[in-house]
């Protein structure tokens, strides 16, 4: 058994917004991108051990002690308030855990999800990681009937993609603006790799879900709407997901954007139905 670790920022045993059915969720710390719409913006960074959590816990959660921030889970009453003020975005709440590790969560949930989803933070950050729980996952009789999607920005070079390939089912990425300057405006990096990504996957069967979030007098999916309609068309058939931003959980300048509504999201799906793209989905709800 590999003894490889991962930082996990948290694991959710059934999942049904992670990908199709019921699924493990398994969210990592770290984030190649800083999206400023970020709903889970703790899991961008990783804690320094600075001691600025410690100090504003509410309920002695948090020590300081030798240099490191420690944890102490009976104490918390998950306030957030450590996440809410950390200067890296992240939060000391997260885990190290090994590959034999999430296999034992994974297999008290097996009888109940159709598969698990790596998310994130940026779930390819920890490549390696991922690799060798899939592998063991495809090795494992008894869970080997579990499909393992991915649930990324998109930022992994082709090689890495290379490396995930055989141990894959799928994986969903998100496309945050077309064009590159409202891209990085979004998430400070331009958009390039993503669509380069986007489009090899797609070629492999790999390309589960694109993902498009629609957020108010900021992202510019309408206005070039002629090429991201070619763009998609070229990938082939697959599904396009349309999610509505809303100020849930959103730090900083986003938390004051306004959310995304039916009469925002909608023209966006009748253009794409316009343009020959059919298999586009709505969201379920608006918050």
């Amino acid at each position: 058994m590999s003894s490889r670790c991962a930082l996990v920022s948290k694991v959710i045993p059934f999942s049904c917004v992670d990908g199709p059915g019921s699924r493990l969720a398994l969210f990592l710390q770290g984030c190649n991108l800083r999206c400023k719409n970020c709903h889970n913006p703790w899991t961008m960074g990783r804690c320094n051990d600075c001691g600025e959590c410690a100090v504003h816990c509410l309920h002695d959660a948090l020590t300081f002690q030798a240099g490191r921030v420690y944890w102490q889970e009976a104490n918390c009453q998950q306030c957030d308030t450590c996440q809410k003020m950390c200067p890296q975005s992240a939060t000391p709440m997260a885990q190290t855990l090994s590959v034999e590790d999430v296999l034992k969560q994974i297999s008290r949930a097996a009888p109940f999800i159709e598969g698990i989803t790596v998310s994130g933070g940026e779930a390819t950050t920890q490549l390696p990681f991922i690799c060798e729980l899939f592998a063991e996952l495809k090795a494992t009789p008894a869970l080997r009937h579990l499909t393992c999607l991915v649930d990324s920005n998109g930022e992994l070079g082709i090689n890495g993609w290379e490396k995930l390939k055989p141990l894959c089912d799928g994986v969903m990425v998100d496309l945050k603006a077309w064009e590159d300057g409202t891209h990085l405006a979004l998430t400070g990096r331009g958009n390039g790799r993503i669509k380069e990504s986007i489009r090899w996957l797609a070629k492999q069967d790999l390309l589960a879900e694109l993902r498009l979030l629609v957020i108010p007098d900021h992202t510019d999916y309408l206005r070039f709407i002629e090429p991201l309609s070619l763009f998609i068309r070229e990938l082939g058939e697959l599904p396009i997901r349309l999610n509505a931003f809303h100020a849930h959980g959103v730090y900083g300048e986003a938390k004051g954007w306004r959310s995304a509504c039916a009469e925002d999201v909608e023209p966006l799906a009748q253009a794409l139905n316009a343009r020959g793209i059919s298999n586009v989905i709505l969201p379920a709800l608006y918050l």
